[in-house]
């Protein structure tokens, strides 16, 4: 086997859950979706679909019905985007690798901006690339925040590939316009390209732009500029285990992703690409639900968090997660652990992001009811009081 595969570590969000799993006791917020189910009218599409008998291979790149219709809704966020810088891929995870394959050698320099999700940084590894991570940082509130200047000065000629997550998976930390117009300008004069997952984009909170979504690079690039941009119908249309996802590129790219989605999925499912075209042709109903009830959460979660003794966290402008950290406790996966055991609660822990997130927790705060925030929040508070009792004065 492979060397590069072997020194894989495995998934520590899985660690945790699995300790979990099956336990009635238990109230999970460990993994990054919804607990909602994907609203009926996508369902029905993809049931409709199947029944017509669509069970064949469709296009490389996707049906292009779907693909006109995302055409046309990232044209009304980002301007104009036409079908041939567009292609369907089977989830976002599936979009990410394909064009990290289609970008990255072995041997080649890539940047990525961490903590973030484990994937963007293994898949990269799993190529034989050299990555070199620049950090986030937290301040004295909890709020993570880019040096940027420190990441400019770490994107050389050298550097092929720049990944960055914004709104960011753990932290909710998200660019600003300037940032991302300072970042696009430097790495078209090191001739870098950048991979920018932004699969968050809708859920953003911040409310400073016209449309609502996140600042995307899309809004600031040139069609041949070098950029890849890759979204997924997971977070915005409650759609995780359907696995559908898309990019966005320059068009002299779209035909060599073609091929190599040929030679790793073919294609995406033609009824899950129906459920995505009923999705897209919903998501005036579907989406702006479920930012204001994902933002409801957010607004109930994280005060509670901050009225707890030792506990520090802050109000993550996109994203879906609270990212916290409990005073005294430095070993995030042991705790994560213990609070399984203990409390009955299921956190993910920040080592898994990145060793930068050392200590810190991750809560998925996408909760239907959030009445299981707020009793999440007891078990934490009943934890932290037992354990206080039992420490030496």
């Amino acid at each position: 086997m492979r060397q590069a595969i072997l020194k894989l570590e495995e998934s520590r969000i899985r660690e945790v859950a699995n300790a979990g799993m099956g336990r009635a006791d238990v109230l999970p917020f460990w993994f990054g979706e919804s607990d909602e189910v994907t609203p009926e009218a996508i369902r029905q599409a993809g049931i409709a679909s199947l029944q017509a008998g669509e069970t064949f291979y469709s296009h490389n790149l996707g049906l292009p019905v779907l693909r006109e219709e995302l055409s046309r809704y990232m044209s009304s966020l980002h301007g104009p985007i036409s079908t041939d810088r567009l292609a369907v891929t089977s989830g976002g995870v599936s979009a990410l690798f394909v064009a990290m394959q289609t970008l990255v050698d072995a041997g080649d320099e890539v940047v990525a901006v961490t903590p973030v999700w484990p994937n963007l940084t293994a898949q990269p590894l799993i190529l034989g690339a050299k990555l070199r991570c620049v950090a986030l940082a937290p301040d004295e509130e909890g709020v993570w925040r880019l040096d940027v200047p420190g990441l400019l000065a770490a994107i050389t000629p050298e550097t092929r590939l720049l990944i960055v997550n914004s709104p960011n998976n753990p932290t909710g930390w998200t660019l600003s316009r300037a940032e991302q117009q300072q970042i696009l300008d430097h790495c078209r004069q090191t001739g870098t390209w950048i991979l920018s997952d932004e699969v968050y984009e809708r859920l953003y909170y911040a409310g400073d732009t016209p449309d609502g979504a996140a600042p995307s690079f899309l809004d600031l690039a040139r069609p041949e500029d070098r950029l890849v941009v890759v979204q997924s119908f997971s977070k915005s249309f409650l759609m995780t285990g359907w696995r559908l996802g898309w990019l966005v590129m320059p068009p002299a790219m779209t035909p060599q992703v073609g091929k190599l989605l040929e030679f790793n999925t073919s294609c995406a499912p033609v009824f899950v690409q129906r459920a995505a075209l009923a999705a897209m042709q919903s998501q005036e109903a579907i989406t702006p639900a479920v930012v204001a009830h994902l933002k409801k959460c957010r607004d109930t979660l994280v005060p509670l968090l901050k009225g707890l003794p030792g506990v520090k966290t802050s109000l993550a402008p996109g994203g879906m997660y609270a990212f916290l950290r409990i005073e005294g406790h430095d070993d995030s996966l042991e705790l994560a652990k213990r609070l399984v055991a203990e409390a009955g609660l299921g956190l993910a822990p920040g080592v898994a992001f990145a060793p930068e997130a050392e200590g810190w927790l991750r809560w998925c705060f996408a909760s239907k009811d959030i009445t299981r925030l707020e009793e999440g929040v007891r078990r934490l508070s009943r934890w932290l009081a037992e354990l206080a009792l039992t420490q030496p004065r």
